[in-house]
């Protein structure tokens, strides 16, 4: 199909754009590019390429021929984006990649100036609004989100819808969030079949983060001497492996309070609503993973609802595995042998994780070693060994899994080892995930090759979801500063698009 003739301002814009980034590309191809072959999401160090090779393009390195990935055709894998779109976030990717400008946003975001009604604010929050937000975020609203992830849905994707709430602190704010969650649900249940593949929850959001708290330390010391009883604890898989950290908690905490157990019971009951309403539209629900200090909170409420709601092979409650963690591996394995034994089929969100640099600095200032791999590749290992094993229990079980990864060697890994295991494409339990705004060179290679994709799509007023902004911003700042496949073939697609539209 022939392309539209740009109109002149647009087109005006475009050459302005694709001439400075080209220039910049010219460079960063060869140095940037090469170093980022398996696109990091962790800002974990890496060794450079040798000085005296020719490096590879991004394109060259990931468009082999025995690949079932096709990267070489950025017409075909950018066809369905509208110009204005593809050019939107080439800029926006353009800027996330200048770290002075970054680290000059994330300390105006996260200082007493955002605090009171003032011009700044006001200045600042339509700037985050009208460029990051609107590049990584589905809308403010319900509403908004459901048209964005149409738009998804028509350029072949699926959306993970997520109200994008987290770490409240008392009751009233946890009953206001699970409202906002309910409608998420049944939103979904009124947009196009299947453009929705999940719907996802924070528990910090639904449950008081202090009392996340107290119920991990518990658990860990129960971890730490079984005797130790737990009247409140419901049945649920296994929490720890013997590598699991349990320096969080280096004395015997007190018992749950009267009040403690019934906010407990309070959070819990919420979550079950969730899955009522997810159960009820058939829609899975995703519990995102989030710090170790109350992992294991969040994993036994998981479980528990897991065990309550995952019924006839139809998995609706979906756990998260950080596989930059070191226990990770060891706590996937046990969790699906004792779901095997109880007959409750399974789901999990396989990550790398998004709490790299908190983490390492808790860890640090209590004089433990760090929870994290020691290198990135370590991360990268354990990720294709988990995503393995869960690819290898779909072939042999009900249980499904989302693989959540920006690395191109992942992706292209799980997608081989997917048909040679016989996983037919399309299949439903197994679906590939990336964020709004990243890496959509995988996200459409990876759905012209027949697999399930989707957008991991936040939404909600900016100034809620500005955490989720910095936090994207701060522990992703490697990922974003070397998107260099994105980079280089939207602008290859752009300039492209350009000469067309001139010649």
């Amino acid at each position: 199909m022939a392309p539209k003739l740009l109109p002149p301002k647009q087109l005006q814009n475009l050459r302005f754009f694709i001439t400075r980034s080209l220039h910049t590309s010219s460079s960063s191809s060869s140095s940037s590019i090469s170093t980022s072959a398996a696109v990091s999401p962790l800002n974990l160090a890496e060794k450079p390429e040798p000085a005296f090779q020719k490096p590879l393009t991004a394109i060259q390195d990931h468009a082999k021929p025995s690949s079932i990935l096709d990267f070489h055709d950025h017409q075909k894998l950018f066809s369905n984006l509208p110009t204005t779109k593809l050019l939107h976030a080439s800029l926006n990717l353009y800027l996330a990649s200048i770290s002075p400008m970054v680290d000059f946003g994330m300390w105006v975001m996260n200082s007493r100036l955002m605090e009171t009604d003032n011009i700044l604010r006001a200045a600042m929050i339509k700037t985050v609004r009208h460029t990051f937000f609107e590049h990584f975020c589905a809308g403010e609203d319900v509403v908004e989100a459901g048209r964005c992830i149409k738009k998804v849905n028509e350029s072949g994707l699926r959306g993970m819808l997520v109200f994008a709430v987290e770490y409240t602190g008392d009751n009233d704010a946890c009953d206001q969030n699970l409202k906002g969650f309910l409608d998420t649900v049944q939103s979904a249940m009124s947009l196009p079949p299947s453009s929705v593949s999940s719907v996802v929850v924070k528990i910090t959001a639904i449950c008081p983060i202090s009392l996340l708290e107290r119920v991990s330390d518990l658990l860990r010391w129960q971890q730490r001497y079984p005797s130790f009883n737990l009247p409140w604890k419901q049945n649920s898989f296994p929490l720890f492996s013997d590598s699991s950290p349990l320096y969080h908690t280096l004395k015997k905490p007190e018992p749950l309070t009267p009040q403690e157990e019934h906010d407990l019971q309070l959070g819990q009951e919420r979550l079950w609503k969730l899955c009522e309403k997810s159960v009820q539209a058939n829609i899975p629900l995703t519990v995102d993973a989030e710090k170790t200090a109350i992992q294991p909170a969040i994993d036994y409420l998981t479980y528990s609802a897991a065990i309550k709601y995952n019924k006839d092979d139809n998995p609706i409650v979906y756990g998260t595995i950080q596989a930059y963690l070191k226990d990770a591996k060891e706590r996937l394995l046990l969790a699906t042998k004792a779901a095997d034994k109880m007959r409750v089929p399974m789901g999990f969100k396989v990550v790398r994780g998004a709490y790299m640099s908190s983490e390492s600095k808790l860890a640090s200032a209590l004089g433990y070693d760090s929870p994290i791999h020691n290198s990135i590749q370590e991360t990268h290992a354990c990720y294709n060994d988990c995503a393995s094993f869960m690819l290898e229990k779909i072939a042999n079980s009900s249980d499904a899994v989302i693989l959540a990864t920006h690395n191109v060697e992942s992706g292209r890994l799980a997608a081989t080892k997917a048909l040679d295991l016989g996983i037919r494409k399309g299949n439903p339990k197994l679906e590939f995930a990336q964020l709004y705004g990243m890496s959509d060179a995988l996200s459409f290679g990876l759905s012209n090759a027949g697999f399930l994709v989707s957008k991991y799509m936040p939404y909600g007023p900016v100034e809620k979801v500005i955490p989720y902004l910095l936090r994207r911003a701060e522990e992703n700042r490697g990922l974003l500063s070397t998107s260099s496949i994105d980079k280089e073939l939207m602008r290859k697609e752009l300039k492209r698009r350009l000469k067309a539209a001139i010649f």
